[in-house]
């Protein structure tokens, strides 16, 4: 595993971090909600796929991860 890669997985993580502390500062209301779970889902999702994408067993299969 590379330095560049562990920074940049930590990069995603505390990106993620940041979402989840915005959207708990959005509204309550249906509108706010709706957009939390959106912002959630994509905010959250590119740590956890850029992990997996590391554990590639080729270049290929490392590149059809990332484009998830």
């Amino acid at each position: 595993m590379s330095a560049l890669a562990d920074a940049l997985e930590e990069r995603f993580i505390d990106f993620a971090v940041a979402v989840i502390k915005l959207t708990d500062r959005l509204p309550k209301t249906q509108a706010g909600k709706h957009v939390a779970r959106q912002v959630l889902r994509s905010g959250t999702a590119p740590a956890p796929n850029y992990g997996e994408a590391r554990a590639a067993e080729s270049d290929a299969d490392f590149v059809h991860k990332l484009g998830v």
